[in-house]
């Protein structure tokens, strides 16, 4: 499937994890220059909050305030110029910036990634460690109540759990990197792999379309990739580029893009765009809660 791109923004350095503000505005994460980034047809990109570290991914919350996956600074040989720890943060529109949790159940946070929140008002966020395909670390799914307390629901060895959605019924689905793999959640049973991407095509952020499809970002696969929801693979739609996470909006895709590349170095490339595909799709609305 191809369909014409709108390029909103370019220049990033490495956007992520979009969602919409109550005004209607885009908001993403730019971890290269650890902030948060907002969009909107009369304004263009302008700042919206200076969280430090690396952010990696941002949802808004029942309150209007934004929860903020912070992996504390890195990716691969990249360091933030203000290194954080690895956390979920929450930020309000008047910029104030304060830690919700670094630990959960007594496990320290590696480098949260992804966030959703289910029907139930629990906050659900990935936590891999560093990507490095050839050293391996266990990655973790954890649970937060909206009192901030919270739980491991789910360690994988050597993986890396990247994007995370909820769908309608409440199961959660997720991605994992490494081996390409969509797996589904449902309550406390052990995730179910329902997918492989093709080769090539690696898995990193997703949503759920109204009528339950699933439509996954693949990074260096250059496609967002279409899923029943059994799995089935139904169709790509053609990007280019290296898209890392995405979210509709009234019929439209809104795709983060990390740009022309194959690999990530040190210098921390500002080659990313912010994109607006019209596909004539909704999108199932998210979910939101509060986190005490």
């Amino acid at each position: 499937m191809r369909r014409p791109i709108d390029t909103l923004a370019e220049g990033l350095g490495h956007p992520e994890g979009p969602d919409v503000l109550p005004d209607g505005r885009i908001v993403f994460v730019e971890t290269y220059t650890s902030k948060v980034l907002a969009w909107s047809e009369d304004r263009g990109i302008h700042d919206y909050v200076d969280c430090g570290g690396g952010p990696n991914a941002c949802l808004l919350g029942a309150a209007g305030e934004l929860y903020i996956t912070q992996n504390g600074g890195t990716v691969g040989a990249w360091r933030a110029e203000v290194m954080g720890r690895p956390s979920i943060q929450k930020a309000w529109p008047d910029g104030r910036v304060e830690e919700v949790v670094a630990e959960v159940a007594g496990i320290a946070l590696q480098a949260p990634n992804d966030l959703t929140f289910g029907p139930d008002g629990r906050l659900y966020f990935t936590d891999p460690a560093d990507y490095l395909p050839n050293d391996r670390k266990p990655g973790r799914i954890f649970r937060l109540e909206p009192d901030g307390s919270g739980a491991l629901i789910e360690e994988v060895p050597d993986a890396y759990p990247n994007g995370i959605t909820a769908e309608a019924d409440g199961a959660i689905v997720w991605v994992e990197s490494y081996e390409r793999g969509v797996y589904r959640k449902r309550g406390d049973a052990p995730s179910e792999r329902i997918a492989v991407l093709p080769e090539g095509h690696i898995p990193d952020g997703l949503k759920v379309a109204a009528d339950g499809d699933l439509w996954i970002t693949t990074v260096l696969g250059g496609t967002v990739d279409i899923l029943a929801p059994d799995g089935t693979f139904r169709d790509s739609l053609e990007t280019g580029g290296a898209p890392l996470n995405c979210l509709f909006v009234d019929g439209d895709l809104i795709i983060t893009d990390f740009g022309d590349r194959t690999e990530v170095p040190a210098a921390a490339p500002m080659d990313g765009r912010l994109w607006r595909v019209a596909v004539g799709v909704v999108g199932m609305p998210l979910f939101r809660g509060s986190i005490g």
